[in-house]
């Protein structure tokens, strides 16, 4: 114990104290670096935030450098300073290639912009996510189809990038696809990683059509390798699955003026202005909202199936008379 307190106190005690204090200010370079170095540690994250603060923070030290050979006229200060000046100047120079080699072509960027970002997402992690479709943008001519009912196989999930697609089962109108908005993403959902199966419904463009496609195992041994990348993609399909249902829903009238309301978990449907109904042409199968029904009732798609097969309300018909 004594020789830590005499190893102390020789540290704290053994340099002469101040007895007087300098009244004159140091240089502005002084207080320079110093303002450098307050901004600079305010930096964010990210590619720019990095940039942000090693490139303050390396002008804060050099400036200190500077202070320290004209001012102070100290060799080890200005070592010091300059050593780490040399290395905030690497690890800028380091950071701006990674930035560039992080580009990507203006449709991936506009994509990035509008999808990726607001939900922050990296350039690094995006970066993955484009490599694994070899960042290839693919145009879809006018009129020509993506996918044919009961022919094209289901091995690939698509992004809308520009363009309209129409969806249709036995020639009768479905919805729309618009940009930002997966093809295939009811398909997908509606298979197993070692499931195989073929479209049930005809996607055909409207207008000249560009779309991003991932390979359906490719993107399974990204989703394998990343696991964020799969909770990230889940998210996505499941959002792009409901949008679609709810605009199908706007389409579903079960006569007598009432409509199909999808939200509720019951026979519950919702009255409708004195217009043509028109009667329903798909039914949820295999989790997927385009498939073509036989026979719906006055059912919800939530409520348990007849004998025959058929989605049936819970209600008995007093109940439905009542109603």
């Amino acid at each position: 114990m004594g020789e830590n307190a005499s190893f102390w106190e020789s540290l704290i005690y053994a340099h002469p104290t101040c007895t007087t204090w300098k009244r004159e200010a140091e240089g502005s370079i002084y207080h320079l670096a110093s303002i450098l170095f307050v901004v600079g540690f305010m930096g964010g994250s990210g590619f720019f935030g990095l940039l942000y603060v090693f490139s303050l923070l390396g002008l804060g030290f050099l400036c200190s450098s500077v202070w320290a050979w004209l001012d102070v006229c100290a060799a080890d200060i200005f070592s010091w300073n300059f050593i780490l000046f040399a290395i905030c100047f690497v690890q800028f120079i380091y950071v701006t290639y990674q930035v560039r080699s992080v580009s990507f072509d203006r449709e991936f960027q506009e994509l990035y912009s509008s999808l990726f970002q607001p939900l922050g997402i990296s350039l690094t992690v995006y970066r993955k996510i484009v490599l694994c479709c070899d960042a290839e943008v693919v145009t879809l001519e006018k009129e020509h189809c993506y996918a044919m009912q009961g022919k094209t196989p289901i091995d690939k999930l698509s992004l809308l990038v520009s363009g309209r697609i129409r969806v249709t089962v036995d020639g009768e109108f479905l919805h729309y696809i618009f940009p930002l908005q997966f093809l295939d993403s009811p398909e997908w959902d509606s298979l197993r990683p070692t499931e195989e199966g073929i479209f049930q419904v005809t996607l055909t463009a409207e207008t000249d059509c560009r779309y991003v496609a991932w390979r359906r195992k490719k993107l399974y041994l990204l989703f394998a390798k990343h696991r964020f990348i799969s909770r990230l993609f889940s998210i996505l399909i499941g959002r792009d699955i409901a949008e679609k249902l709810y605009a199908l829903n706007d389409r579903v009238h079960m006569g007598k003026g009432f409509r199909y309301d999808i939200r509720l978990p019951n026979f519950y449907h919702v009255a409708l202005p004195e217009t043509p109904t028109l009667q329903p042409s798909y039914h949820l199968q295999r989790r997927s909202p385009r498939r073509k029904p036989m026979g719906v009732t006055n059912c919800s798609p939530f409520s348990p199936r007849s004998k025959e097969g058929k989605l049936c309300s819970s209600h008995s018909p007093e109940q439905r008379r009542e109603m």
